[in-house]
């Protein structure tokens, strides 16, 4: 698939089962990442892959976190919470590691780490593989953030789901461009 027709047409898997990437195919996709616009050529980020048992060991991880601000949560749902990392065969975990330097501040390191996990979206969508990047306000807690090994300086830029589609794919429309381009 050619670059422009991966970029217009990519859209989010929500469904994913077995296999994961792996291979040459999963080379690939770390490569896209590499290649995201990086000032200074840092390359401040990190990525952790989660698949099989570990699966497990980050919903209950989840679940641990999300106790700890309502202990209340119904049996119901933290078994929500628990299956969440078991949506997909494989989940890459974008890291943001801040590196010090004097003309590249943290957010423009933060937004790299993002372009790297976007690269990553569109290396995947190219090669046929369904991906769903899904992060929500439990990756930024900080019983996750010790539980899956950051350092004080990082932070999880976003969580990608990664398999085979299941079921059909989402058409999206093409917006009228007038309407989110004007000339200053």
């Amino acid at each position: 698939m050619d670059a422009l027709t991966a970029l217009h047409t990519r859209t989010s898997s929500p469904r994913l089962s077995e296999p994961a990437p792996s291979g040459t195919v999963l080379e690939n996709i770390y490569k896209a990442a590499f290649r995201a616009a990086d000032h200074g050529l840092l390359q401040p980020w990190r990525f952790l892959e989660v698949r099989g048992d570990a699966r497990a060991r980050l919903g209950d991880l989840l679940v641990t976190a999300a106790l700890s601000d309502d202990p209340e949560l119904s049996e119901a749902q933290q078994e929500k919470i628990r299956c969440k990392p078991s949506r997909a065969p494989l989940l890459i975990i974008t890291i943001a590691s801040k590196k010090d330097h004097p003309k590249v501040p943290e957010f423009e390191q933060d937004l790299s780490a993002a372009a790297a996990t976007q690269n990553m979206l569109i290396a995947c969508h190219a090669q046929g593989v369904g991906v769903m990047w899904r992060t929500g306000a439990l990756a930024y807690h900080p019983i996750v953030k010790e539980g899956l090994g950051l350092q004080a300086h990082e932070k999880i830029i976003g969580i990608l789901y990664l398999g085979t589609h299941e079921g059909p794919t989402r058409t999206l429309s093409t917006p009228n461009l007038s309407d989110f381009v004007q000339d200053w």
